[in-house]
């Protein structure tokens, strides 16, 4: 699982270029279908479904990843660029880039030498930032990167220290990783699923534009899961109150964030499978972020639902920070649920008139 992730983490899909990121969990997932359905729908989104009795359960990840966009060239042939995602404008200068067609640049900034004292007190923003791509005039830049050449972080995949591993977008490839290992065990029978069950590989999540909308609407499940990436600030310096949560202390369970209030029965219900099947897991500590979740909730006729994350340092950044601990609880959570014969969804009532 862990080679699966280091091959989609490194593979390059900035939100709105999904279809590198596609292919290879296309590639990994075709040969275990075993007679179940794999769709790409309109909007880029993959979904996997495997039919069944049960209630429909939805197991949700995202392709995308945080990166550029060029909005401009210069005179120069440096490129002016927007974010494409959030990300704290500090990371940003002399970071490593590389565009859709392999053009390799940096982030460059003001020097610090010549910066007045009034704008060392503040961050420098990405509209003051540009890529430099090694072209000396504007023409020669255009003809690598116009304008609408995307970029993201050039990194590479690293395990150090005490189980650690790195690298850019492990938000929300761990995600994808998982799922793509959990359609392989069912053909395998390592799992036998008592659910009607779909699996999706998103788009869009890191603009807030996500196309889970699409997948929701398309398949109206009674209750989700979302796996995902959870910023942390288990640093120092930082409060113990403010640290939403530590790595390698487990698999997270939230009850809220920013966008989404989560199902009271299925968070419990997932708490009760971890304690049962001895998996780690640890509980959101501060209300924070987002994800897909929302746009699952509240599209079509509303859905329940529940997000397993993974504590991350430095998320949104080319040096994206787990516990490879964390990584194989939240692998087994998601195993749990979706082998348990014995799941009765109290939480799951029938609305009738």
């Amino acid at each position: 699982m862990r080679e699966l992730l280091k091959k989609l983490s490194l593979a390059f899909g900035p939100s709105g270029c999904e279809e590198y990121v596609r292919d290879i969990i296309a590639s990994e997932i075709e040969p275990y279908l075993d007679g179940a359905e794999l769709i790409k729908d309109h909007t880029g989104n993959l979904i996997y479904h495997r039919p069944g009795k049960g209630k429909r359960l939805l197991l949700n990840a995202h392709m995308d990843e945080v990166g550029f966009m060029v909005t401009e060239v210069t005179d120069g042939g440096l490129l002016c660029f927007g974010n494409v995602g959030g990300m704290e404008p500090l990371i940003l200068s002399s970071k490593r880039v590389i565009s859709e067609n392999g053009i390799v640049g940096v982030i460059g900034s003001k020097a610090v030498h010549l910066l007045s004292a009034e704008e060392r007190d503040k961050p420098t923003l990405p509209r003051d930032m540009r890529i430099d791509i090694g072209a000396d005039t504007k023409a020669e830049a255009e003809a690598l990167c116009p304008v609408g050449t995307y970029f993201t972080f050039l990194s590479d995949y690293v395990e150090y220290g005490n189980n650690l591993i790195k690298c850019k977008a492990l938000d929300d490839r761990l995600g994808c990783a998982i799922l793509c290992q959990i359609i392989k065990d069912i053909c395998n029978e390592k799992i036998d699923v008592q659910h009607d069950l779909y699996i999706a590989f998103t788009c869009r999540e890191e603009l807030g534009y996500s196309s889970a909308f699409g997948v929701t609407d398309r398949i109206k499940p009674d209750y989700a899961v979302v796996v995902e990436s959870k910023a942390v600030a288990d640093v120092s310096g930082v409060s113990d109150d403010k640290k939403v949560c530590t790595l390698g202390d487990g698999v997270i369970v939230s009850f809220a964030d920013k966008s989404t209030i989560y199902d009271r029965d299925l968070i419990k219900y997932i708490m009760d499978l971890c304690k049962e099947k001895d998996i780690k897991y640890q509980v959101n500590k501060f209300i924070s972020g987002g994800n897909d979740s929302a746009h699952i909730q509240r599209s079509g006729g509303g859905t329940k639902v529940a997000v397993l994350s993974l504590a991350s340092r430095y998320i949104h950044s080319p040096s994206d920070v787990i516990h490879g601990e964390d990584f194989e609880n939240a692998y087994k959570t998601v195993l749990a649920i979706v082998s348990d014969k014995g799941f009765e969804p109290s939480c799951l009532c029938t609305i009738s008139n």
